[in-house]
């Protein structure tokens, strides 16, 4: 795993676990979808995986539970990093082997969603410069360098594959 990129701070005993986040691109609204919480922080649908599943069929999954999203066009691994972070919503210190999928809607329609006890939050749809904006403006502990590094090389990949045609190349 040397050649994964790592992020975040380390901390005092953190719990592993390995998972996966998607940055999903709707490509009629050229937006992002997220998860807004109660308090007006974005984020990726994500989470761990369970034991003996396939990182992208359960990032997948995690997409569906987390957001009702469930209609895809295309979907590509963009990334690995191992990150150390604060998870908020479970008040605890992790680090995971995490990876990120790239994922384009065929469209935007919903199932009902299926949110665990501690996931308060709804779909948004966002443009990149507002989401890299939320992150960044409370990133003082580093919790979010991983979603910062995948959200931009996802981006650049939807813009590669011309899905995505009103985003800026971002630097990585």
């Amino acid at each position: 795993m040397s050649d994964v990129l790592e992020f975040g701070i380390k901390r005092e005993n953190e719990e592993r676990r390995d998972g996966g986040c998607a940055v999903v691109f709707d490509p009629a609204s050229q937006k992002y979808a997220v998860g807004k919480q109660e308090n007006g922080w974005l984020r990726l649908f994500s989470g761990g995986i369970n034991n003996g599943e396939d990182i992208k069929d359960g990032t997948l999954r995690e997409l569906l539970e987390e957001s009702g999203l469930h209609d895809y066009l295309y979907i590509e691994k963009v990334a690995e990093a191992l990150a150390h972070y604060h998870n908020g919503l479970k008040n605890i210190d992790r680090v995971a082997h995490a990876t990120c999928f790239l994922v384009i809607l065929k469209s935007t329609d919903l199932k009902s969603t299926q949110l665990e006890e501690h996931e308060k939050f709804v779909l948004e749809w966002t443009e990149t410069k507002e989401l890299l904006n939320n992150w960044e403006s409370r990133n003082q502990e580093k919790n979010y360098d991983h979603w910062i590094y995948f959200f931009k090389k996802a981006v650049n990949r939807a813009i590669e594959l011309g899905y995505d045609k009103t985003s800026a190349i971002i630097k990585e």
